[in-house]
């Protein structure tokens, strides 16, 4: 007995490991502090909670429909039209087990051997991945920090082959918290159009969570003539701290939807009809909650950026979402710790802040550009604080 090829095609989540590391040490009694989850240390808001209790109570605990409930439908076709100005009906919608599960479900349900997915980089640890496992070739678009972390349509036009099957787009993005704005997406969505073999992944996971005035636009809200070839796809996890809820959702052909559902079918089935209930309710409910979370984040992303660029040899820009900064520290790559370890890349100098200074994020490598660390700063200002202390003072001790 062995492995399958398709698994063999995938690695591990990075970001899951270094989070599972934080938790054994911290079980060992080891002052670590964890800034490599991406996931808010807000809680689950009262109002979600008691409705998830009460389908309990009522009995709401048996198998739903593969492919989400009605109510939870209805609920989010009212939040696309309210938020993003998009009409969806029920049978264009999917509900999933997490974000990861929709695009798990997309890329296997049309992704074939040959099929390329451009992904730019920056991205998510987990698009190639995913594409891999389909059979896909995942093609690495270029949107490094002189082009402030976003695809630019040049980019995207070089990326483009006959054999282009999605476009991933991430907004605001998980590691780099770039978001793009209607202006931006309008540009990619003028070279999309000249593409019509080309769809589009829209993933707007971070949607809610903004900074300084940023208004929020997805592209298949303004550039309607790709919403029939675009997914808009959303979750509760962010926004309303439902994590580990698992409740990812997107709007889509109804052909795509249809195909999700027969592939859903026969892995998870049904998302737990209790975290749907509680869907239900996150986004029917009073979102003014939202606002004020944002301005805790915003001052966090401050603190963060802040500190980091008092860093001899280190840049941080600052995001206009999501809760991630991205820093780069070209200067620091061939320095030795005092042990006399050469910092070799990214890895390195992530592998040293855990070990010397007890401070736990993601190199760089794992999203696709280097040399560079993804922080996430959803965690209190007192631990920020003193982590990006504990950071300097290692990249002090470097020579």
């Amino acid at each position: 007995m062995h492995t399958s090829a398709a698994l063999d095609r995938i690695s591990p989540s990075p970001t899951l490991g270094v989070t599972a590391r934080v938790m054994e040490l911290k079980r060992a009694g080891i002052d670590v502090i964890g800034l490599g989850a991406g996931e808010p240390d807000f809680d689950t808001p009262d109002f979600i909670k008691d409705a998830a209790i009460k389908a309990i109570r009522d009995g709401k605990t048996k198998y739903t429909v593969v492919d989400g409930t009605a109510e939870l439908k209805e609920a989010i076709a009212a939040k696309f039209a309210r938020d993003n100005h998009l009409t969806y009906a029920p049978d264009q919608i999917t509900v999933n087990v997490g974000g990861k599960h929709t695009l798990f479900n997309a890329m296997v349900a049309t992704v074939e051997a040959g099929d390329e997915v451009v992904i730019p980089a920056p991205y998510w640890v987990s698009y190639p991945d995913v594409v891999q496992f389909a059979g896909g070739t995942p093609v690495i678009a270029p949107a490094g920090p002189d082009q402030n972390y976003k695809l630019s349509p040049e980019a995207l036009e070089a990326a483009i082959t006959p054999r282009t099957k999605w476009v991933i787009l991430n907004s605001p993005s998980n590691p780099t918290g770039a978001a793009y704005s209607a202006d931006e997406l309008k540009a990619l969505g003028e070279v999309l159009l000249r593409h019509p073999h080309v769809w589009i992944f829209a993933d707007d996971m971070y949607e809610h969570i903004v900074y300084d005035g940023f208004r929020f636009a997805t592209i298949a809200e303004v550039v309607p003539e790709l919403y029939e070839r675009t997914l808009t796809v959303n979750g509760c996890s962010k926004a309303y701290s439902m994590t580990g809820w698992r409740i990812g959702y997107a709007g889509g052909a109804r052909w795509l939807i249809k195909a999700i559902a027969k592939l859903q079918s026969q892995s998870t089935s049904n998302p737990c009809s209790v975290a749907q209930a509680a869907a239900v309710a996150a986004l029917t409910g009073d979102q003014s909650f939202l606002a004020g979370r944002n301005d805790a984040f915003k001052v966090r992303r401050d603190l963060v950026v802040n500190a980091l660029n008092a860093i001899p040899g280190m840049t941080c820009p600052t995001p206009e979402g999501a809760f991630y900064v991205y820093p780069a520290f070209a200067p620091l790559i061939g320095r030795t710790t005092p042990k006399g370890v050469t910092i070799a890349d990214d890895t390195a100098f992530v592998t040293y802040l855990l070990d010397e200074a007890r401070v736990a994020a993601v190199q760089g490598a794992a999203f696709g550009l280097s040399p560079a660390m993804r922080i996430s700063y959803a965690t209190s200002d007192a631990l920020l604080t003193e982590a990006c202390a504990r950071i300097a003072e290692a990249c002090a001790a470097l020579r």
